[in-house]
């Protein structure tokens, strides 16, 4: 295992303290120009910024490694938290590399957060200063937009990924496997620095039934949450199966076709299975529809199911944390395939790209256990070297049947999600 590297182990905050605010200010418009820090959707959710702490940590057992820092963190803090819901008092926000044996997973406790949660809005501050203090905002001013964006192939031009999943395609014939998802990159260059509030304004504004996410320059937009725990009780929204939009007659005659669709129900019960024997062991008992919803964006559809579950009081599942439990369920079909491990060892060969926090699990976790987790989707990484540049990233499932031209569009669709925050 990698060690893992906390920047500064005395920056221990000796006290947490949260309260309650009376005014329910925009989350998004509080953050600074650096650091951001997110997990909003519609209006509700976290932001945060500052740096109290910081993990970086990789390697076999990352997870529970990271597990062990928060838990033995959180235990050392003296808190004082009257709002008491979850999100409230000591808060982590992570990013985890989507192999977090290889890659390198990222977590940040901030100096300042602020939530909202059923219209109920509270402030959480590292230190002994007046949380209140804290909300002055950041003077720096939004630098213009851009007027010029250059876009750029990533690991494989287009041409080249169609022939990855043309050979994914066969492997699935051959009866190799299941499904594999195959991801690309793309890289945009603007013509001034690309800044996190405007792009997270902007993802919020176009896609409100999405968590708007951001840690450590990683941000986006994700449709699919991995994992809620509050107290015992979890849930999940699963997603597979995508379908561009279409104007008037065609776009319902678009929705009807992925209903229908053979080829994309059966991917979505390959995702949703794959999530389900992951939890059961967890669980008294879970909740699974008998077949998916759509849930409609303003760029695709996508094939949706809610999966809910109880974790059990004892036993190896009623231990469990949150952290345990995003280890057991990462990576699900939706995001890599079915056997995992051959799909995980057939993206390897065919992508010719790190992911390295894409598709990884994204979220927060507070010091009762209780967070949320979303799959790191419709996102970009900027570069930390170069504020004008980022590496977009977008990925489908593939399955017996998959078409590499329909794919490949697929994969523009889902470009469309972030390319509309900077181009807009």
């Amino acid at each position: 295992m990698t060690a893992a590297a906390v920047t500064s182990p005395d920056a221990v905050a000796p006290a947490v303290t949260t309260v309650e605010l009376p005014d329910s200010p925009g989350l998004l418009g509080l953050l600074p120009s650096a650091g951001a820090l997110s997990w909003v959707r519609r209006g509700e959710g976290l932001v945060g910024w500052g740096e109290a702490d910081r993990l970086e940590v990789s390697g076999p057992g990352a997870l529970a490694e990271a597990a062990a820092w928060w838990a033995d963190r959180s235990a050392a803090l003296d808190v004082d938290d009257t709002v008491r819901v979850p999100g409230s008092g000591p808060v982590v926000f992570a990013s985890i590399a989507f192999d977090p044996a290889a890659g390198t997973s990222v977590f940040v406790v901030p100096e300042v957060v602020v939530g909202r949660r059923d219209g109920v809005t509270w402030l959480t501050a590292a230190g002994d200063a007046d949380p209140r203090d804290l909300l002055a905002g950041d003077p720096t001013p939004l630098p213009p937009a851009p007027t010029r964006l250059r876009y750029a192939d990533g690991a494989l031009d287009p041409a080249s990924w169609c022939g990855a999943v043309a050979g994914a395609v066969r492997r699935i014939g051959d009866g190799d496997l299941a499904k594999v998802v195959l991801a690309r990159d793309l890289l945009v260059t603007a013509d001034v620095p690309l800044d996190t509030r405007r792009l997270l304004a902007r993802l919020a504004a176009r896609f409100p039934d999405c968590w708007t996410f951001a840690v450590d320059g990683l941000l986006g937009a994700t449709p699919e949450l991995l994992l809620r725990r509050t107290g015992r009780q979890l849930s999940a929204r699963v997603l597979a199966g995508t379908a561009p939009r279409g104007a008037g007659a065609d776009d319902e005659r678009l929705a009807a076709g992925l209903l229908a669709s053979a080829k994309d129900l059966s991917e979505h019960r390959l995702a949703v299975d794959s999530l389900v024997r992951a939890l059961d062991p967890f669980c008294t008992a879970l909740s699974v529809p008998d077949g998916p919803s759509l849930l409609t964006l303003p760029n695709v559809r996508h094939l949706a199911s809610d999966v809910t579950g109880t974790q059990r009081r004892s036993g190896p599942g009623g231990r469990a944390g949150l952290l345990d439990l995003v280890d057991a369920v990462h990576p699900t079909a939706a995001v890599c395939g079915t056997p995992p491990e051959l799909a995980n060892a057939l993206i390897s060969e065919l992508e010719d790209m790190d992911r390295g926090r894409y598709a990884g699990p994204v979220g927060w976790l507070d010091a009762r256990g209780d967070g949320e987790f979303g799959l790191a989707l419709r996102c970009a990484q900027l570069d930390e070297q170069d504020p004008r540049t980022a590496r977009l990233f977008a990925g489908c499932g593939i399955v017996a049947g998959s078409v590499p031209a329909a794919e490949l569009a697929e994969t523009q669709s889902k470009f469309a999600a972030f390319q509309a925050a900077l181009e807009s």
